[in-house]
């Protein structure tokens, strides 16, 4: 998703730069001597690192292994292939899930490793800090301008939308829309509804990323996004506004809820001249129209 909505905004914004992108199906980022010939081959200029194995809560927490092994094994292969080849850029893309789950809110960069992390999503945080900490360490040792972004929840066109493993937004977007499909009178909701969460539109990201890439000295990591939340129990409700379900909503207390509060504070980024311009009511319109455009195309991505 994000990977794909950074080539759109190059292609339409800066022709003149050349993409070099790889699908997982022709690049697989755990096997380190396959990206060590990618990198050799194609020699880039600068690499923004989209890659990682993502998913809800009941994903995180059913296939933990294979969130932090997988994930470190990208970061590390592709952290180190770059530098041997002579990748003078590497942007890395996180999560604000590297913060520790009680950490002060809003969320600011100093707060990393301050304290434990939130249990339902550790493994993943895990493999995060250690592509951030890699790009740290890279640039404080050989000079090398690695650097991180840690976005919020992201939503948008591309997302994936399985029935059990996807985010917040695509999970209850599709939830719902099959709801009204269906004539289903309720749709029930994980845990309290209580949770706020902040929500950021997937090419308010990619603006973010390129203005990162443009920065002669960025902070080896920053925070991306908008600074406002949501409480789950109303973002479904706004869903269900832009779908068109007239239905109500159940909540199941005994699921989990995940940290009661995350949101970022975005100032240091804001300070660099980018902000967010999508707000998440056009952003969810937006979402949901290419959800409908994937199925009519049988192209809506589920895996």
């Amino acid at each position: 998703m994000v990977g794909a909505s950074v080539c759109r905004l190059m292609q339409s914004q800066h022709p003149e730069v050349e993409l070099v992108v790889r699908s997982r199906q022709l690049l697989d980022l755990r096997d380190a001597s396959e990206v060590d010939r990618f990198f050799q081959e194609t020699k880039p200029d600068a690499v923004i690192f989209a890659a990682a194995k993502v998913g809800g809560i009941l994903a995180n927490a059913t296939f933990p292994v294979e969130f932090l092994s997988e994930n470190v094994r990208m970061a590390i292969n592709s952290i180190e292939s770059a530098h041997r080849s002579g990748v003078q850029r590497f942007l890395f893309l996180g999560s604000t899930c590297i913060y520790p789950k009680h950490a002060p809110q809003p969320l600011c960069e100093p707060s990393l490793l301050s304290s434990p992390l939130e249990s339902t999503n550790e493994a993943y945080a895990l493999a995060k800090i250690v592509g951030l900490k890699m790009c740290q360490y890279y640039r404080r040792q050989f000079d090398a301008l690695y650097h991180s972004a840690m976005p919020t929840n992201l939503y948008g066109p591309g997302d994936n939308y399985h029935p059990e493993h996807s985010h917040v937004i695509p999970g209850l977007l599709r939830r719902i829309h099959e709801a009204k499909i269906q004539n289903s009178p309720t749709v029930t909701l994980w845990g309290t509804g209580t949770p706020r969460r902040e929500f950021l539109y997937v090419d308010d990201l990619a603006k973010a990323l390129v203005h990162l890439l443009t920065l002669e000295s960025p902070p080896d990591w920053i925070n991306v996004g908008t600074g406002q939340e949501i409480s789950i129990l109303e973002l479904a409700k706004q869903i269900a506004q832009t779908v068109g379900y007239l239905g109500d909503f159940e909540l199941d207390a005994s699921k989990p809820d995940g940290t009661p509060l995350k949101r970022t504070d975005p100032s240091l980024v804001f300070s660099t001249g980018w902000k967010p311009q999508i707000e998440l009511k056009e952003g969810l319109a937006r979402t949901y129209r290419d959800f409908l455009n994937r199925i009519e195309r049988g192209t809506l991505r589920s895996n």
